[in-house]
């Protein structure tokens, strides 16, 4: 059973990791501009650290909750500001963005669960904590 949690963590941070990268390149700063992000040149690439940081944090389980925090930090604005499909007329891009939406707030999920309980097993976090038998 420690596997899983372990197996959760990589599976739940490797969306982070993997897309943070996207966030140093020009074409992710024009999207973030077309949808009136502020200083969208500093905030992008910052929040790509957020992610993969973050996201390296929840994997390794080393500082996760501090990490989960990154995330929380990173998906808030991201979700409301990039997925906003209130704001969206056409009705396919309504769908997708009504999509992405529902995917972040799931994964802000997540990430407050992480916030609260750590790591759990197989982590940096619980390395040197003694495990308590269930009876």
């Amino acid at each position: 059973m420690k596997s899983l949690v372990l197996l959760g963590r990589i599976l739940f941070s490797l969306i982070f990791v993997i897309s943070g990268f996207g966030h140093f390149k020009s074409q992710k700063v024009q999207y973030a501009v077309s949808h009136h992000v502020p200083l969208a040149e500093l905030l992008v690439p910052v929040a790509g650290i957020m992610a993969i940081l973050g996201g390296l944090s929840i994997m390794t389980g080393f500082k996760a909750k501090f990490g989960a925090c990154l995330i929380i930090l990173f998906l808030i604005p991201v979700t409301l500001f990039m997925h906003n499909f209130w704001a969206v007329e056409d009705p396919m891009q309504h769908q997708i963005q009504h999509t992405m939406f529902l995917k972040n707030t799931s994964m802000l999920g997540g990430a407050f669960l992480i916030a609260y309980f750590g790591a759990g097993p197989m982590s940096f976090d619980n390395k040197n904590k003694k495990e308590i038998p269930v009876t």
